[in-house]
């Protein structure tokens, strides 16, 4: 192993650290937005009932939190992170850090786009503000802090990260 490899996954640790962390943060701030317009436009929507949709969309957005929960425990499971680090090294862990927490910032975007979504429907603004709760606690959920990451790749790839 060269000298300058532990600098080369510390520099490749900041740059994708900062590019997913950048990437969440964004989400969240439309997250947010789309409250702000469901709110803005409240005046502007046609209230219609909809039962079979609030029931349908209440499962969905229950079904993508809870499984972004799952997702994030099973890709970031030990034996997962142990058999990747052995296998493509401390960038290939990387690399699935920041894979993983992408799609999980995704699967928070696609839940509050849903609940946006059912209320340009119904014109029930509860939709846009349930949802985004929802996306909100799954984007802070997979939030990726910098220091986690760091003993993530000491722990499971510790002959790059010294």
């Amino acid at each position: 192993m060269s000298s300058n490899q532990p600098t080369e996954i510390q520099a490749e640790l900041f740059r994708r650290h900062r590019a997913t962390a950048t990437t969440v943060a964004a989400i969240l701030v439309a997250v947010v937005l789309l409250s702000v317009v469901a709110r803005l436009g409240k005046g502007f929507f046609k209230q219609q009932q909809n039962p079979p949709l609030d029931i349908a969309l209440r499962i969905t957005i229950l079904i993508f939190g809870f499984g972004s929960v799952a997702l994030r425990r099973t890709r970031f499971s030990a034996m997962r992170l142990q058999d990747i680090a052995a296998l493509q090294g401390a960038s290939g862990l990387l690399q699935t850090l920041e894979k993983t927490t992408l799609q999980l910032a995704l699967l928070g975007a696609v839940i509050a786009a849903t609940g946006f979504v059912a209320t340009l429907l119904t014109g029930n603004d509860f939709y846009t503000y349930g949802a985004g709760l929802v996306a909100l606690a799954v984007l802070l959920y997979c939030y990726p802090l910098r220091n986690s990451w760091q003993r993530t790749v000491q722990q499971f790839a510790p002959e790059t990260a010294e």
